[in-house]
């Protein structure tokens, strides 16, 4: 959420820099809710010094031995005035909290602008594209052969946009959940968590994904719960509503999660395969930094996530989003895109972002000020990505790593998590 007052005394500028990725009836709702709610104020202060000089006008009358009735009726009668306004701003500031929830954050000055992803810029390039003596198959059919996924029978328990690992493929999946959460943890410097997987609307709002993406969530009937779409969510929401203190920042965590979205609105669009699923596994990266150091923690979490490719040897592309294809809550983000022979296009596999204080404004997290500063407790910055989608990274492994044979060769990182070299072509490994 936008700081209320940087944006009522900067509303022209932040218009300017919101044109790509603001409807600018959010802005104007803003605007009209905090006029009135100011105007609303500036009526109760009046009504105030009313009271008050009433008030001195009865004690004074008393002390003179005079009648004060019609005094009383009045004072009366103003203090009803007040609080049928305190009402009213009180509605006013639902009404402004409901329009500033609905404001994107906004972009750094280092962000390209544009409308949508053909304005990104590539800043990367790493790993050479395997070259194939036959035409590369896409995942779905390479894992369908090997009998280490199944999308028909998922079908059954779940419905489409649900797979079902098997023998090898599970056991893949698995393995880069540990290897992941290992070099995270291990050489990273990140804290391993394993938190629910279901939040409450409170936390869901912290982070942004509500109230604008309702309609992508899966919500428990009934409930005030909701199945996590990422551990962006739990892991941030960790800090809500807490001081601290400036000598245990940057705070890094790493946690496994399933994470589940509805995807609404990508009909048509990787429908195929697991690359956009109901329920998909990721390993996600947050960082609760000082306000300073956010954007060399941002290059820093970026270059984790960057590292797990680099171990697993595929070729990826980072790009710097633009204005209009970043996320509502990013002031910057970089996208890591892995290379899928099999369809022939680069893939996101991870996207890192620096929300500055955006999120920690709405979950309320603070940290004091370093000793000799004086002031309030400032809103932290706050940092997510992925380390990476275990399920885009298992399809990157196959279609990366296919032989002529219908086999797939296990990268060299994760071996000793699998004991073996190989998916031969019965889809065992070897």
């Amino acid at each position: 959420m936008l700081d209320r007052a940087y944006l009522r005394q900067h509303f022209d500028q932040v218009r300017a820099r919101l044109v790509d990725r603001a409807d600018y009836q959010v802005l104007d709702d803003f605007v009209a809710s905090d006029s009135k709610r100011r105007a609303a104020v500036t009526e109760i202060q009046a009504l105030q010094r009313k009271r008050n000089e009433l008030s001195a006008r009865v004690a004074n009358a008393r002390r003179a031995g005079e009648d004060a009735l019609d005094i009383v009726k009045e004072a009366r009668q103003v203090h009803a005035d007040i609080h049928a306004r305190e009402e009213s701003v009180h509605v006013l500031d639902e009404a402004v909290v409901a329009s500033l929830s609905r404001i994107p954050n906004l972009p750094h000055e280092t962000v390209p602008a544009g409308k949508d992803e053909s304005d990104n810029l590539e800043v990367g390039r790493w790993g050479e594209r395997p070259e194939f003596s036959f035409r590369p198959k896409p995942h779905w059919d390479i894992g369908v052969a090997l009998g280490i996924v199944d999308f028909e029978r998922a079908a059954k328990l779940a419905g489409s946009r649900f797979a079902v690992y098997l023998n090898a493929g599970a056991k893949l999946e698995r393995a880069l959940m540990n290897f992941m959460l290992d070099v995270h943890t291990g050489e990273h410097g990140y804290k391993e968590i394993l938190p629910p997987f279901i939040a409450n609307s409170r936390c869901l709002y912290g982070t942004g994904q509500l109230p604008k993406f309702a309609h992508d969530l899966f919500k428990l009937e009934s409930t005030d719960y909701w199945l996590v779409p990422t551990a962006e969510v739990p892991l941030t929401n960790l800090y809500a509503d807490e001081i601290l203190s400036p000598e245990n920042l940057p705070i890094s965590l790493t946690a496994f999660t399933p994470c589940f979205r509805r995807e609404a609105g990508s009909y048509g669009r990787d429908v195929r395969g697991v690359i956009r699923q109901h329920q998909f596994q990721k390993v996600e990266l947050v960082k609760i930094v000082s306000s300073e150091t956010s954007y060399d923690e941002l290059e820093r979490l970026t270059a984790d996530a960057e590292d797990i490719l680099r171990r697993l040897e595929l070729p990826y592309r980072k790009m710097l989003l633009s204005s209009g294809d970043m996320g509502f809550s990013a002031a910057k983000t970089y996208d890591l895109e892995v290379w899928l022979p099999g369809l022939g296009e680069f893939k996101e596999i991870s996207s890192c972002s620096n929300f500055e204080a955006f999120q920690a404004r709405r979950a309320r997290i603070r940290c004091r000020h370093s000793v000799g500063r004086k002031g309030k407790p400032e809103f932290v910055h706050t940092l997510n990505g992925s380390g990476l989608a275990i399920g885009r990274t298992w399809l990157a492994i196959v279609e990366n790593y296919q032989q002529a044979d219908g086999s797939v060769v296990i990268p060299e990182a994760l071996r000793s998590y699998l004991g073996a070299e190989r998916i031969d072509s019965s889809g065992t490994l070897a």
